[in-house]
């Protein structure tokens, strides 16, 4: 976990993946494993899939700690189900505006969803332009309105807060974009 930082006891190594929670115990609060480093064009590939009773994770990026807090506050590539249907690839605004600001078409989404199974995932970010793929489906092409959202910041890997859940990263490789 060299490079990067949370509450280690949510979050471990095992067979060469980041795993996040726990399959025995609910989980508090959400917790988040952060870069130490910040990014702000860049492009993000990684591995991720959820198992468990949880139905919730994420991928922040161009996000900040919140002081004092385990919260983080940016911009959230979402995982998991919400009224039966993946919201994998969805565009969250976590602890800022607090909503979806994209939604994918939900029938398309869950059929480009591979269920409790590694999912891959791309996140791209070029100025006010972010773009999400869910094994290769395009969820997200958001162009940020409001110029005082910052351009750059922390990744972090979440698992959200509930029943028992893992959340599991791997392959993460950040090309940093011109």
């Amino acid at each position: 976990l060299q490079g990067w930082e949370g509450n280690k006891k949510f979050f471990r190594v095992e067979d060469r993946s980041i795993v996040a929670g726990s399959l025995k115990s609910k989980i508090p609060h959400n917790e988040f494993l952060c870069t130490q480093k910040s990014y702000d064009n860049f492009e993000l590939r990684l591995k991720a899939k959820l198992v468990g009773a949880g139905k919730n994770a994420g991928i922040q990026f161009r996000s900040q700690r919140i002081a004092n807090h385990h919260e983080v506050i940016g911009y959230q590539c979402d995982m998991g189900l919400m009224n039966g249907h993946s919201i994998w690839g969805y565009l969250y605004d976590e602890s800022r505006r607090r909503k979806f600001l994209v939604e994918a078409d939900p029938e398309k989404t869950d059929r480009n969803t591979k269920f409790e199974d590694w999912n891959d995932l791309v996140v791209r970010c070029q100025g006010h332009h972010v773009k999400i793929w869910v094994n290769g489906f395009q969820t997200v092409d958001y162009l940020e309105k409001d110029k005082k959202i910052a351009k750059s910041g922390i990744i972090g890997l979440q698992i959200h807060s509930g029943p028992p859940a893992e959340a599991w990263y791997r392959d993460i490789k950040i090309k940093p974009l011109d």
